[in-house]
């Protein structure tokens, strides 16, 4: 396993970062990017649907079983001592009751299915009993059938909604507006059957009257048109929304497109944040043409400063075609004239998956779309291109891949690596090697370490940032033989070292959003027990270039880890009484002297070994709040600027303006001559105002003395908002997802500004606010 104690003595290194070279080096030397981690999490119910591992933009896995959907939150935990992964566990229950799609009115339709049920034509009978959509009494499935990710910042958090489509063919949208409790936003197929019911359940909302539910095809095709086979979100996009003054206002909205069963495609359309039905913009049905559909993804195309969008659409007996999308009112997305056929031929090999990665052509100089599509054994891939001429289509297919069919597919959004897995449990890499006109691709067997490789793999997943592979599955064969119960459970492997890592998060902009990479580091920090001095010269040399706040916050998780990691763990429970020295046990007898001295040795280099890791836990602490020093002074400074820009006379704001500006200058150590700039310009607005801070108990004035608390003189204490440096002396307040900060709840009465400063995640770490 890769989770081993470390050796202790990279402990007894002289700074916080040198380490001598050992047995961690040699341990590190002998590891390859494919290692193991733990803990490998157990599923309680058994695996459903196709495709059942999704990751998310934020880090949060999901895996479909037949009773809920199991949610995990991969946590770059800083406070913890653990080597292995830090995992916040949760689900989202299937619904007990069974849902009955509506296609009228309740009575007509239960007359017409008995008649049907009792049609002397043994078809029609046959065909309405076995139905299980026309006829959920006969024994309604119960499971997940299929989850889909939004992008980041589509909740009021900032972060990802999920659409949850079940067996029993209910599609929701739930959102996590609490650290670990899920809410359910909506559900789309009431939503969309009422407004079929609105239009008389037509095909085409053109006012022609609906042919009567008495024939058994109209039967099937109204219930065709509301099962949902598969769903896709978009990226965002914004729209101009016309205000009650007549002034345009830019919205965020994303899309969400849901493939049904006939071949329709039901493209909704939200504003952003979702809220629930009055965030509903627009809803269209476009028709496909595609029989039996099977698989869906949105193409996203930007050339030249347009964007393209259309949706892949792929069918179980074999065309795959991208389908034009007409935006209304999206700013800069421009759609096809016409469908655009990228498989035609009618194989009978379905397609079970279709990814579309945004590529940059090396040697054409422009942006590309490259789709791969799983059929059977065989991956079908199609490079987009478009020139002067139009658009260039380049597909082939790739063969001798894998000997069975492939079940699961996953793909690397930065690098167009694709990854595979068949039923054979065969796990394949391609990797896009770009040519002059086209693509090849370089196919690897990926070898999976002991404790995955035997097992019969159902589905997998990659990270967003590609350094963690999900692996859904189950004990194989032992000796020929099934075994009796099925353990379902979700395992962990690295896919990136965590050198490769360290050089990603150099040029990476945010922590939070690359949590998986963050913490390959944070796993090699804490066995090594030091920082790679590659690592951290390599961030000199960047902060001495760059000066960004984000590499200063790359530093402070550097020195946090390396703080912790020289703890010890402790050796008894926390909860057990210590036994006080001298007292002993019954029936401890004495031993005889001869091992006194030797014991007393041992002792004197414990101590020794104590006060020198403690002198140097002590240097690390005074580097980390130096660096949150810097930190605190340079958010004060970003603050300060929106107060000047958006306060035209002297006003009484949420942030306490003068306070902030005096702990500013009052600071010898650190001479900014901007933020000296700054102040003068904010205290000659002020024109001499201090609106000091009350105390909410004793109404006595808080003076801001520290940026992290306030205590008034007679001693009443407040903690201070990581964001606006107010004193949160309401009953609620937020905590970023790592404990690191607190910041205070917007209020309604409160500016846009205002508002868009507590929107901000935590300055330490990047993490959301909860």
């Amino acid at each position: 396993m890769a989770a081993l104690c470390s050796n202790s003595s990279s402990e007894k290194a002289g700074t916080a970062s040198e380490a001598p070279s050992g047995p961690e080096d040699d341990f590190w030397a002998g590891q390859g990017p494919i290692v193991l981690r733990d803990p490998a999490i157990k599923l309680l119910s058994p695996v459903s649907g196709v495709e059942p591992l999704s990751w998310a933009e934020d880090h949060r896995l999901a895996a479909c079983n037949t009773n809920s959907v199991s949610l995990m939150e991969l946590v770059c935990d800083i406070h913890s001592l653990s080597q292995n992964l830090v995992l916040h566990r949760t689900h989202i229950p299937v619904p007990t009751t069974t849902c009955e799609l509506k296609v009228g009115s309740e009575k007509d339709v239960r007359a017409v299915k008995e008649s049907f049920a009792n049609s002397k034509d043994p078809v029609v009978s046959q065909m309405i009993m076995i139905d299980r959509v026309i006829n959920p009494q006969c024994g309604p499935l119960h499971g997940v059938k299929y989850t889909s990710w939004s992008p980041l910042g589509c909740d009021k958090l900032g972060r990802c909604l999920l659409a949850f489509l079940t067996l029993d063919n209910r599609l929701t949208i739930h959102s996590s507006h609490l650290q670990l409790q899920w809410t359910l936003l909506l559900d789309l197929t009431e939503l969309y059957g009422e407004m079929l019911k609105t239009r008389k359940y037509s095909a085409q909302n053109d006012g022609t009257p609906p042919v009567s539910f008495k024939d058994f095809d109209e039967l099937q095709r109204r219930f065709r048109m509301q099962t949902p086979v598969r769903m896709e979100w978009s990226s965002l996009c914004s729209m101009q929304q016309v205000q009650s003054d007549n002034a345009h206002k830019d919205i965020n909205t994303v899309l969400l497109a849901v493939l049904m069963e006939n071949g329709d495609v039901v493209v909704w359309q939200f504003s952003l944040p979702l809220n629930g039905k009055e965030s509903v913009v627009s809803c269209s049905t476009i028709k496909s043409g595609v029989s039996s559909p099977s698989a869906l993804t949105w193409w996203q195309y930007e050339h030249s400063g347009r964007k393209m969008s259309g949706l892949i659409i792929g069918s179980s007996v074999g065309p795959v075609k991208i389908l034009p999308v007409n935006i209304k009112a999206v700013k800069g997305y421009f759609t096809l004239r016409q469908p655009v056929v990228l498989w035609q031929e009618s194989d009978q090999i379905p397609v079970h998956n279709i990814k579309c990665i945004t590529l940059f052509h090396p040697h054409q100089k422009c942006n590309c779309s490259l789709v791969v599509a799983a059929r059977g054994p065989y991956i079908f891939w199609c490079l987009l291109l478009i020139s002067k001429a139009g658009l260039n289509v380049h597909n082939s297919h790739i063969t001798g891949l894998h000997s069975t069919p492939i079940i699961s597919m996953t793909a690397c959004h930065n690098n167009g690596t694709v990854l595979t897995c068949s039923l054979d449990g065969k796990v394949k890499k391609l990797t896009t090697v770009f040519t002059d006109l086209a693509v090849e691709f370089k196919q690897e067997e990926i070898v999976l370490p002991e404790g995955v490789a035997g097992r019969r793999i159902h589905g997998i997943s990659i990270s967003p940032n590609s350094a963690y592979l999900a692996v859904l599955s189950n004990e194989g064969m032992n000796n020929g033989f099934h075994p009796v119960a099925l353990n379902y459970q979700v395992q962990f492997i690295t896919f990136k070292t965590p050198d490769e890592a360290a050089a990603k998060m150099l040029d990476a902009h945010c922590l939070f959003r690359n949590s998986d990479l963050l913490d390959l580091l944070r796993w090699r920090i804490l066995k090594d027990k030091s920082i790679p001095s590659a690592y951290e010269n390599n961030l000199e040399e960047k902060l001495q270039t760059s000066g960004s706040t984000y590499l200063w916050r790359l530093k402070l998780f550097f020195l946090r880890t390396l703080h912790k990691s020289m703890q010890k763990t402790p050796s008894e429970a926390l909860w057990q009484p210590r036994r006080r020295s001298g007292q002993s046990l019954v029936g401890d007898g004495d031993e005889g002297g001869g091992g006194d001295e030797d014991e007393m040795m041992e002792d004197r280099q414990g101590d020794a070994e104590i006060r020198e890791r403690e002198e140097r836990m002590k240097e690390i602490g005074s580097r980390i709040e130096a660096v949150e020093s810097h930190l605190i002074r340079e958010n004060m400074k970003k603050v300060l600027g929106e107060v000047y820009l958006h306060t035209c006379v002297t006003q009484n704001t949420r942030v306490p303006t003068k306070g902030v500006c005096d702990f500013l200058t009052n600071d010898p150590a650190n001479e900014d001559r901007a933020a000296k700039v700054l102040i003068g310009h904010i205290m000659n607005k002020m024109n001499k105002q201090t609106f000091p801070e009350y105390c909410a108990l004793c109404k006595e004035i808080l003076p801001f003395t520290d940026c992290k608390r306030a205590e008034c003189k007679n001693g009443h204490r407040w903690l201070r908002c990581a964001l606006s440096y107010q004193a949160c002396q309401g009953v609620t307040y937020r905590r970023c997802l790592l404990q690191d900060s607190i910041a205070s709840v917007a209020e309604p009465e409160d500016s846009d500004w205002i508002k868009k400063i507590l929107q901000g995640p935590c300055i330490f770490c990047d993490s959301p606010f909860y």
